[in-house]
């Protein structure tokens, strides 16, 4: 019995180490094919462990060469592909927008959570059906409004239209997290005196941070890889990486290295925003999953 429960365990051990094996492998020869030049890159079979390491991709996207700044650098495409920049545009687009959705969705989900009005139901079901609707479908009629209101090509534009598509699903993912919070906290702070918006900065907000993590961090990916809006609302100077990365597939050609090296050097600053907010990330995944 002994014996075979053993072999169980191993047995288990070993599929999940080939289902991570299965899921780490396309990253790892991503990030690697960053780092091979374009013989590496063609070579068949595909040159998986064994490679001559290079910065070239690096230094054709970012037109840095031996710590200095090269004012132009021609890729495979013929043009001129600074992307540090571009980098920053996604930056600021992907804080800006996070944060307002953050802001609004955080008062809307306390509200839908706590407050009792006539249709609230029917207002939920209104919120996650505008979720349903594809971005592609209202890209058009934006890019009209857009272009009458002067907001084309600007960071506010694509910020608030990052933080419109993203609240839906930020409001309803923080109005779980405060559902997940007794309301007899909220009754007992009102018999002592606090008003509602105390009671909501002071008591509830802070029981819910770790909520207000995991929602912000959804919204910064989805702002960070959106493409569709960035492509039709944007013409030449603001220009997010996901758009930019469809510009190395050429006629004569796809650079898959400099590709690579883009994809790796856009994931830092993600990665770096998901560290940060790591501890109440993880608090907020497991909001509500024990109950006294």
């Amino acid at each position: 019995m002994i014996v075979e429960s053993q072999a169980r365990r191993m047995t288990r051990t070993l599929a999940a180490y080939m289902v991570v094996a299965l899921f780490v492998f396309p990253l790892y020869f991503w990030a690697t094919t960053a780092f091979k030049n374009a013989k590496d890159i063609f070579n068949t079979p595909p040159t998986v462990w064994v490679f001559e390491p290079t910065l070239r991709n690096f230094e054709e996207v970012f037109g840095i060469s031996l710590g200095f700044f090269r004012q132009q650098e021609v890729l495979p495409g013929g043009g001129n592909f600074f992307m540090a920049p571009r980098l920053w545009d996604s930056i600021v687009v992907a804080l800006g927008s996070t944060l307002l959705s953050v802001i609004v969705a955080t008062l809307a989900g306390y509200s839908l959570s706590r407050m009792d009005f006539r249709f609230r139901h029917l207002f939920v079901g209104w919120v996650l059906s505008t979720r349903m609707m594809p971005p592609v479908a209202v890209a058009i009629p934006m890019f009209f409004i857009y272009k009458d209101i002067g907001l084309l090509d600007t960071y506010t534009g694509i910020i608030l239209i990052h933080a419109v598509m993203n609240l839906p699903l930020a409001v309803l993912l923080l109005k779980s997290f405060f559902d997940d919070i007794p309301r007899d906290i909220d009754e007992c702070a009102m018999i002592d005196g606090a008003s509602r918006w105390i009671i909501f900065r002071r008591i509830v907000l802070p029981m819910a941070r770790g909520g207000v993590a995991a929602t912000a961090v959804l919204c910064f990916i989805f702002s960070w890889t959106e493409f569709i809006f960035v492509l039709t609302l944007t013409q030449t100077g603001l220009k997010t990486v996901p758009v930019v990365s469809s510009s190395f597939v050429t006629s004569t050609g796809t650079a898959w290295g400099n590709m690579a090296a883009l994809g790796v050097a856009a994931t830092a600053p993600a990665f770096l925003f998901i560290l940060l907010v790591q501890k109440q990330l993880v608090r907020g995944l497991t909001l509500g999953s024990l109950k006294e």
